[in-house]
Formats: C-alpha cells, structure tokens, sequence
C-alpha cells in the first residue's frame, strides 16, 4: 500500500495536499476544545470566535486568543510538517499545500506559500475597513490593539463562525486540487466545508486521492488508498 502511494507521489506532475486539525494535534497544538483550560474552561469556544463575541467583549476574546497563541509558541512542527516542506523544496512547483490550520506550522518548516483557508493566528487586522489614520507604526498598545486616532481595533486574523473564507487562498486551492493529479488529505476529520469539498472537486477532475489519517473520515469514500497512520510517521517515507 505504501509502496504504491510513492509510486503515485514520483509520478505525479502536481500534488495538492490538504491538512488539518490532526496533523498539528500531533505537534501538541490544543484542539479547539482542549484550548478551554483554567481561566478558559467556562467558556464555549463557540461563543468566543465570533465576530459578535469580540464586538461585545473584545478583551476577552482577545485574551483567549492570546492564550492559544501561547500554547502553539510552545511547540514545534513535526515530521510530518518537514517532510511537506522537504518535499517542496526538492520539487519546486509540483505541490501546493493547502491547511485547514492557523497555527502557521507548515510556515514554520519551511512551506512559507502555504494557502491558509482559515488565516493564521499568529497575525492581526483590522476590525473594521481601516481608514488613512489606521497606520501599523501607530497602532495603541492594548487589549486589544488600536488606532489611536480613530479607535479601530485589532482583531486576530483567523477566520471566525460565520465568516466567509479569503477568497484569493479559496480560489488558488479550488484551481490547485482541479488540475491536480494526486491529491494527499492529511489529518483532518473531512466534517468542515468548504475545506472538505476539495478532495471531492479532486476526484471528481480524475485526481488520485489518498487519504492519511488513523480514524475513517467522510471523505473515505473518494479515496484510492486510505492510509490509518499518523502523518509524522508515514510523510517522512511517502515524500523521500
């Protein structure tokens, strides 16, 4: 089975590769609930991540985010992320990633295009379409982040619930995966759309699509090969 997946991978012209929580859960990132810890565990994660939660009590949304951005400071990318960036490096052109992830991770290893569908935590924007006055060198010191003229604040650059995803990271990942000839599905539980509808648009343009996961997941069911593994311990061997 493992042998055939690297067959596919040396053959392949172009590999789109779409990951998510998994894969960063097996560096040590906290899932979205285990983030809910301590000062953090009375509260849904739900009702934090959200553009009204943030209007209506932006220091605390804005802590909470603070605090995620502590735990994933505090770990590193693993095998799997380096192998990924390995492969990149080595093959210049022949593989997009594309991550369900805001932990900046696959940044980190070295896949510094990586398309971002659900932004990344580590950066900030503006809450509201900034104005003249709304300059990075004069941003006010706070929880959150301000202009200090106009008192437009900073918000974490994820996407929230109910937020529509960036549409240059969409589209560039729709194009990916509809001109691909292998796609790799790494880590992610294939219940979160429009995410997930990419390996079906893969299939359904021809694409090979293998699935790299130690639990079944929906999206099983257009794969070629299903590969019940964690990725740091199979991408290492897959992208040599």
């Amino acid at each position: 089975m493992y042998d055939t997946v690297r067959g596919w991978i040396r053959e392949a012209r172009h590999i789109a590769v779409l990951t998510g929580a998994g894969m960063s859960a097996e560096s040590g990132v906290p899932t979205f609930r285990d983030s809910q810890s301590g000062l953090w565990a009375r509260f849904d994660p739900q009702e934090l991540a959200t553009e009204a939660a943030f209007r209506a009590h932006p220091q605390r949304v804005w802590d909470w985010y603070a605090h995620r951005r502590e735990m994933i400071a505090r770990v590193a990318p693993n095998a799997g992320h380096v192998a990924l960036a390995a492969f990149a490096r080595r093959h210049p052109g022949r593989l997009t990633l594309i991550t369900q992830n805001v932990d900046g991770l696959h940044q980190r290893a070295g896949n510094t295009d990586a398309l971002a569908l659900h932004g990344n935590i580590a950066e900030d924007r503006w809450l509201e379409a900034p104005s003249a006055c709304c300059q990075p060198d004069t941003i006010e010191a706070g929880h959150p982040p301000r202009c200090p003229v106009c008192g437009n604040l900073r918000r974490p650059g994820v996407v929230w619930f109910g937020e529509n995803l960036p549409a240059v990271a969409l589209e560039a990942a729709e194009h990916a995966v509809s001109h691909c000839d292998l796609m790799l599905v790494i880590g992610t539980s294939g219940e979160v759309y429009p995410a997930a509808g990419l390996a079906f648009t893969a299939h359904q343009s021809g694409a090979r699509v293998v699935i790299i996961n130690p639990e079944p997941t929906p999206l099983d069911v257009v794969a070629e090969q299903c590969l019940r593994a964690p990725a740091a311990v199979c991408l290492p061997s897959l992208m040599a």
